[in-house]
Parts: structure tokens; sequence; C-alpha cells
């Protein structure tokens, strides 16, 4: 079982300066140019978005109340567990009009993966599985993974990596699931 905790992970400028992110997982690990990459940012004051061509992005407010975020000229108004699709050529900035927010970030390089994220709410009666090319991120709540007869227990952020066989998730509250599915060639 593969958990990454969210307290272990440390915060990383933006390319363009503009603010922190922090890196969950990429592919390759580390790569400037991923071909894929997930991230949890803090927002915490308007403006510009880095540029990042020739990647398709999935951002999704998962702390705060709204983020309006403009891309070639036009509004989107982005409340909290709403996924928002866009590309990473495109210019994009971001409003805060009622404070700050934390986002979470799906970055796949265009051709070579696509990525998809969908917001589930957990169950303690029916265990929610985590494939092997999946992700689930506890957003909100209490949960407890399961896999191979371990156990352990979820805190907030805290991510784990699907696998074969898959874990299972059990618990209150909200998961992000994001999965990587490869673009055949």
């Amino acid at each position: 079982m593969h958990i990454i905790r969210y307290d272990a992970l440390r915060p990383t400028p933006w390319r363009n300066g503009g603010g922190t992110t922090r890196e969950v997982a990429s592919f390759p690990a580390g790569a400037v140019d991923f071909d894929w990459r997930i991230s949890i940012a803090d927002v915490t004051a308007a403006g510009d978005f880095s540029s990042f061509p020739g990647v398709d992005r999935i951002l999704t407010v998962i702390e705060g109340e709204l983020m309006v975020v403009i891309v070639d000229g036009e509004e989107h108004a982005m409340e909290q567990y709403r996924p928002f699709r866009f590309s990473g050529d495109s210019a994009t900035s971001c409003a805060l009009p009622v404070g700050d927010t934390r986002d979470l970030n799906v970055m796949t390089r265009r051709g070579a993966f696509k990525g998809f994220l969908s917001i589930v709410e957990l169950s303690k009666k029916r265990a929610h599985p985590v494939f092997d090319d999946q992700f689930a991120l506890l957003l909100k709540g209490n949960a407890v993974v399961t896999a191979g007869g371990e156990e352990a227990k979820l805190g907030a952020l805290d991510t784990v990596r699907g696998d074969d066989p898959a874990p299972e998730v059990l618990g209150r509250g909200f998961l992000a699931v994001i999965t990587l599915e490869a673009v055949p060639t």
C-alpha cells in the first residue's frame, strides 16, 4: 500500500513565482517536463497562472469558497469540488473575490496521457477501490484504507496510490479520485 502523506510534501515556488505548490506525484518523478503531475497549490493572491505549453489541466478548488479563473479572457466561477478543464497553453489568471483558496491540480502532457477527476462521497459501508491507474486524495473527513490485510488511517489531503489488487477506502467525507490513462500511440 502506497500512501503519500500531505504533511511530508514540501512547498515549492510556482514556475512564475506567484505562489507555492506541493507536488503529490509526477511522472517521471520530479521532472520539469513531466508526462503527468498531481499537485496542491495555495492561492493567496490574484494573478497570472504559470504557462504549461502542451499540457491539459484540471483545476479544482478544494478549500475556500470561490475562485474566478480567466482563461483567454473568459471568466469561469469555480466553486469548491467542481473540476474545471483547460489548456496550459492558454493565458490564464485568477481573482479571489472571497479570499484564499487551496486547489488540486491534475496536469497531463497532451498526446501522452489523459487525466480525469471525480469527487466521490465516501461511505462507511461500501468501500471505494483505487485501481492501479488512479490516485485517491482525501479532501475532507475521516477514512481508512485497506490492502493486503494492512490498514492505515488517512488524514486530510493524504493520497492513496492505486495498485493491483486495489486498495479500498472506507469512511465519511469526500475523496478526489484522479485517473491517468496513457494515450495509445
